[in-house]
């Protein structure tokens, strides 16, 4: 998964980092307050790539005496510090660019290298989108993308997919509102193409920070695997009955269990830890993304109990 992930933002990033050099002399050239403003978001998505480059190494890190569930959070901390660059920086800065244009306007100057700007754009945004969309695809399997994105544990590529698609999205407008200027004469339209790049800079933002943070805060695990993990618990000798499972997710390929089993009423205590190392050798035998596997001896009744205190009832 990481390595799927990284080249993911490695072409993002050096898509963005040659095409916000290029709307920066676009920009200059023609004086579009809507091409400044595409030339800002790029140099924040690069910015961006970068922190997810960092956020994935640093929490690949192995687990230590201090963080014995490993470094996986750090991975969701830099995709919620990317999400609040894109609304303060991206969304941030084309608000006011385009709130300024709108209240000074200034002609613009022929508008042909800015087309070109944005054609070459379009080229290297749409390929690292479409290697993004080809990724979020396969991860994704039947599941919608909606659905996929709020289920995912990764952010990182659903991160670079979201910026290319406000990217591509700016750019649309952007040269809508450099057509219109020309066209009907009046500079104030570019401005406004900037207020909706901003908006949607600011709704790509919020949708990440929303799941940034719910991840930071802790979600469940896949479904999957807290069925795999039931299974294999269930075919222990000396596990009568396996209530269920708790989880919280700590990282894309880092998870944290705690399994309600009853155990046989004749087990002695030793059986008993036998049984839970047993349990444990199937688990890393099946390969699953366990960092902590804690089991509790529990009767039904006393699982229910607990199910219904997290329900509130």
């Amino acid at each position: 998964m990481a390595e799927g992930s990284k080249l993911v933002v490695y072409v993002a990033l050096a898509s963005n980092v040659a095409i916000a050099v290029a709307k920066f002399v676009a920009a200059a050239i023609t004086g579009s307050s809507a091409m400044l403003s595409e030339g800002v978001h790029s140099l924040v998505d690069s910015i961006n790539e970068i922190l997810l480059l960092y956020g994935l190494k640093r929490s690949q890190r192995r687990p230590d005496r201090q963080h014995p569930l490993g470094f996986g959070r750090e991975l969701y901390f830099w995709s919620f510090i990317v999400a609040l660059l894109v609304l303060s920086l991206g969304a941030g800065f084309s608000l006011y660019e385009g709130v300024n244009h709108i209240l000074t306007p200034e002609p613009l100057e022929d508008p042909k290298t800015a087309y070109i700007v944005l054609a070459v754009s379009v080229l290297f945004e749409g390929s690292s989108w479409w290697l993004s969309l080809k990724s979020v695809q396969r991860k994704k399997g039947r599941l919608g993308y909606f659905e996929a994105f709020r289920r995912s544990k990764d952010p990182t590529t659903y991160s670079v997919l979201f910026e290319d698609t406000a990217a591509l999205l700016g750019l649309g407008i952007a040269a809508i509102g450099i057509y219109l200027s020309h066209a009907f004469n009046d500079p104030r339209i570019d401005g406004w193409a900037s207020v909706g790049i901003s908006v949607v800079l600011a709704l790509a933002a919020i949708a990440l920070a929303r799941e940034s943070k719910e991840l930071l805060i802790g979600e469940p695990a896949q479904p999957k695997l807290l069925a795999q993990v039931c299974n294999i618990a269930g075919e222990v000798p000396g596990i009568e009955a396996v209530n269920g499972v708790l989880t919280v997710q700590v990282g894309p390929d880092h998870v944290l269990v705690a399994l309600s089993a009853a155990f046989d009423d004749a087990l002695t205590t030793v059986q008993i830890e036998e049984c839970v190392l047993e349990i444990e050798r199937r688990t890393k035998e099946a390969k699953l993304p366990i960092v902590a596997l804690f089991i509790k001896p529990q009767t039904p009744e006393r699982w229910r109990e607990r199910l219904n205190e997290l329900d509130g009832r």
